[in-house]
């Protein structure tokens, strides 16, 4: 067990530097995006590039998307009239590119901090520049749609869509399905991070993958690299975390059925009690905790 764990994170680590590689190796970049589905790693895979990134003489700078929201009356809403947070235009799109075009033509800007509670931009004083060997970092929905990094020549931008893409079958007829891993992930981080009940992420879930689909999907053909984050021995730790959540449900609760689906998929996996193997950085502990990383 411990061999299969060891070398589907050695894949992993492996990967990620060829990707790093990759970027090194392209003269001019100065904005790496990644952009992937819930649950697919995303936090981690921007750390571990970055590590890579810096063993290559690049030294990475994060900005994030959240604080460049529009003025809470400008914000778009969906059908049933409430505010729509995840589609592009609840950003301001304008002052984002005017800072990213500013910082990489070496100019000073001040990042905005997003008070939630009013729904304004707020200027604290938060000054960032970028160096000369210093490379902005993007991870978000939005990240390959080019909207959002409109003013930035494409040579100067390199693409990563992340996903979590299993390569296993049950059986020679049913394929174990990609969005079912995320779920997975997701009811064990909610559960781990966030407080929620098994039963709570199973209501957002169908919400989530209708925002993946009109935000996420449709542009991941723009990506210059994919990365699997899928690990071969996910199912067996998971399993023993999310097992438990899943059979909280009560059958008088509509996710009843999903859940009980869950329960049926999850127990074709032999738990793995023995957590030692699994590296402090890997994907994995994004979910299950024990991470190096802060997130």
């Amino acid at each position: 067990t411990n061999e299969v764990i060891l070398m589907s994170e050695a894949l992993h680590e492996k990967k990620i530097a060829e990707i790093a590689d990759k970027i090194a190796a392209k003269d001019g970049i100065k904005l790496v995006l990644i952009a992937g589905p819930s649950s697919s790693g995303k936090t981690t895979f921007a750390k571990r590039l970055g590590i890579q990134l810096r063993i290559n003489g690049l030294k990475p700078v994060t900005i994030g998307t959240d604080n460049y929201f529009v003025e809470r009356p400008d914000t778009p809403r969906d059908e049933n009239g409430d505010y729509d947070f995840e589609t592009i235009d609840a950003l301001d799109l304008n002052l984002f590119n005017d800072h990213l075009t500013k910082l990489i033509n070496g100019e000073e800007i001040e990042v905005p901090t997003f008070d939630f509670k009013i729904g304004s931009k707020k200027f604290l004083g938060n000054k960032m520049s970028l160096k000369e060997d210093e490379v902005l970092v993007i991870e978000g929905i939005h990240c390959l749609n080019d909207k959002l990094t409109a003013s930035i020549p494409d040579n100067e931008k390199f693409k990563i869509y992340i996903s979590d893409l299993t390569v296993l079958n049950i059986d020679y007829f049913n394929r174990i399905s990609t969005t079912d891993t995320r779920l997975i992930r997701r009811i064990v981080r909610d559960y781990n991070f966030r407080g929620y009940s098994a039963l709570e992420t199973l209501r957002r879930w169908p919400s989530v993958n209708a925002g993946e689909d009109k935000n996420i999907f449709p542009f991941q053909e723009n990506a210059d690299v994919m990365f699997n984050s899928s690990l071969v021995y996910e199912l067996a730790i998971l399993s023993k975390y999310a097992l438990p959540l899943l059979e909280e449900i009560d059958s008088s609760e509509k996710e009843y059925s999903e859940a009980k689906r869950l329960i049926a998929f999850l127990k074709y996996f032999e738990e793995i009690d023995d957590e030692r193997a699994i590296p402090m950085n890997s994907i994995l502990r994004e979910f299950i905790d024990g991470s190096i990383f802060d997130y």
